[in-house]
Parts: structure tokens; C-alpha cells; sequence
């Protein structure tokens, strides 16, 4: 596995990072000893960067990650995160907290759920809009101080408050969905990572497995499965995003690798210090999305892709609307 900088003068970290989101939730039925053998099996090859929070489950998936880590805590890089707060009647609700005794809070009940004495990065999940972000990062860099968290980052946050964040303590790294099919970063955030040498982590990688070409129908997907109810998924919309996909999927296959393959490629040849997430709970799959690292893309073949697969042509919202309300506006499409 090769590594990359996280950021211009960051750890190193494996070119390619798990995210374990869904081993314990929102795509299906979850199975332990099958996460387990996929976290052993990511070590093993190489990828160190793994990525919870402390909503998934609420709360499992880091307890998950406690067993993986047991006897082994230094040689993986284990990032979480803090900041949605799930509502305890409905846990389809969300809302966001940034009050500083709120993270030191979160970070306490992480530590012990994870059974480690501290966190490589920390994350704010999503911006609190009640609460500067100078005194929600001023009090996770009271963490850093206390030896508890490493290195700070911000998930799904807009230039404006990742330059007034980064001058109250660096930031290391900004996490926020890229891919072919969500390129909402390139209007401004990763412009602003690359001017204040921030890393950067590009969750759903795969447009929540659409990308891989294997997904055909809603009918694919497990009665709980969230992605049924997600507007690219719906109706017209998935048939769209569908001929998009077979498209990519035909330029991947004409060069011999998996749609897979190509779409985590393409994010790879985006930045030297662009790290892509990808979320798999089964051993098959982690095995071909690692292979992509491995993957070099000539100028023809990137624009290629982009030709077949512009960024304003995906239909419908990344989120339902409860969800898209906590995420920053982006600028309309180029």
C-alpha cells in the first residue's frame, strides 16, 4: 500500500482509508465477525487510516473498532468524530452541537468506547451554526494539549470558517463527499485545502456503492437499507445516474480494471494529498477497491471520464432534505 501526507506537512497515512460506518449501520444487516475479518484484513494489506464516529450505531460502530484494536492501537491511525446529535425519540432526526463542553464531553465517551488513551484525528462532524467555530475548535485544541487527540479536522465545511478554524489551531484535515458524482469540493474547499496545506478526506468515494456498476435496482439493497430513500436512488433520478454509471463502467472495463477501481483512481489523481474513504464491510470488496492505489490514469483517460461523466449532469440531492439542511451551500455548477 502506498502512503500520502496528510496534508502539507502531516502524518503519513495510507494512500487509501477504510470507513466503518457500515459495518455497523445504515447499509444493512450488520455482521461482526465479518467486519472483524475485513479489519484484519486491512491491516494486513496496508490501509491504517480507519474511520468511525460516534453516531454510527449510535455508538456501536467505535466499540466494534475497540476489538480490532486491541494489541495492535499503534499501528493504525483511527479517526472519529463528533457533532450530530441523533434525536432519542426518532433517530432519523438529526441535529448538530459545537458547544465546548459538549466536545470534551464527546470526546471522553469516544476514548472509553474505543478503549484507547487517544485519537489520531478528531473530526467536527458538521458546523454548528449556533456556535462559532473559533470556540468549538479552541476547545478541541484543548484536546490536543491534554495528549487526548493528535491532529483536528472538520467534515463538510465551507472556506469561510475552514480558514477562521485554521487560524485558531491547524487544521490537518477536511473530510466531505467527493466523488464522480459529487463534486461539490471543487467549488472552493479543496482550493483553500491546497492554499493552507490541508489534507484532504473524500468520503463516499463510490456514490454510496453506485459507482461500482453492481447496484441495479433499489431492489438491491436490504428492507433498512437508507440509500432507499435517498433522492439519487429514486425513480428517475436512478435511472439517470444509472447510464452515467454504465458509462464510467465501459471506459473501466476497456482498460481492464473494475468501475471501482477507475472511480477511486480518478479521486487519487486529483491531489498528492487527497486521501479517498472508502466504506466496505466484506473482505471481496475491500480487496478490489485496494487494488486501485495500483491504478494510473493518463491525462486522455481523465478527461475521458470527465467527458462521460460531467459533474452537473448527476440527478438529484445528495441527502433528503433534513440532511442537506447541515451541509454548507455550494455555489451552482460551473
Amino acid at each position: 500500500m502506498q502512503h500520502r501526507t496528510l496534508g502539507a506537512n502531516g502524518p503519513q497515512v495510507s494512500a487509501l482509508a477504510l470507513g466503518c460506518m457500515g459495518m455497523s449501520e445504515f447499509y444493512g444487516a450488520a455482521d461482526e465477525q465479518e467486519s472483524l475479518a475485513t479489519l484484519d484484513l486491512a491491516l494486513a494489506s496496508g490501509v491504517n487510516f480507519w474511520d468511525t464516529a460516534d453516531i454510527y450505531g449510535p455508538h456501536t460502530n467505535e466499540i466494534l473498532l475497540s476489538k480490532a484494536l486491541k494489541g495492535r492501537r499503534q499501528q493504525i491511525f483511527l479517526a472519529t468524530k463528533f457533532g450530530i446529535v441523533r434525536d432519542a425519540a426518532d433517530p432519523r432526526k438529526r441535529g448538530v452541537c459545537g458547544r465546548p463542553e459538549y466536545v470534551k464531553q464527546a470526546v471522553e465517551d469516544s476514548l472509553q468506547r474505543l478503549g484507547t488513551d487517544h485519537i489520531d484525528l478528531y473530526y467536527q462532524h458538521r458546523m454548528d451554526p449556533d456556535v462559532p467555530v473559533e470556540e468549538t475548535v479552541g476547545a478541541m485544541a484543548e484536546l490536543v494539549k491534554a495528549g487526548k487527540v493528535r491532529y483536528l479536522g472538520l467534515s463538510e465545511v465551507d472556506p469561510q470558517r475552514l480558514r477562521r478554524a485554521h487560524q485558531v489551531h491547524p487544521i490537518t484535515a477536511v473530510q466531505s463527499e467527493y466523488s464522480l458524482w459529487t463534486r461539490d469540493p471543487e467549488y472552493g474547499v479543496l482550493d483553500t485545502c491546497r492554499e493552507l496545506g490541508i489534507g484532504f478526506v473524500a468520503y463516499s468515494p463510490l456514490g454510496r456503492g453506485f459507482l461500482s456498476g453492481a447496484i441495479r435496482s433499489v431492489d438491491d439493497f436490504d428492507a433498512d437499507d437508507y440509500r432507499r430513500f435517498n433522492p439519487r436512488f429514486q425513480g428517475e433520478n436512478f435511472q439517470r445516474n444509472l447510464a452515467l454509471v454504465d458509462a464510467v463502467t465501459e471506459l473501466a472495463h476497456a482498460k481492464g480494471i473494475t468501475p471501482s477501481q477507475l472511480a477511486l483512481a480518478w479521486l487519487l489523481a486529483q491531489d498528492q494529498h487527497l486521501i479517498p474513504l472508502f466504506g466496505t464491510k466484506r473482505r471481496k470488496y475491500l480487496q478490489d477497491n485496494i487494488q486501485a492505489a495500483e491504478v494510473n490514469l493518463s491525462a486522455e483517460e481523465l478527461t475521458a471520464i470527465d467527458k462521460v461523466f460531467p459533474a452537473d449532469k448527476v440527478a438529484g440531492s445528495r441527502y433528503a432534505a433534513n440532511m442537506m439542511s447541515l451541509l454548507p451551500q455550494v455555489p451552482a455548477h460551473k
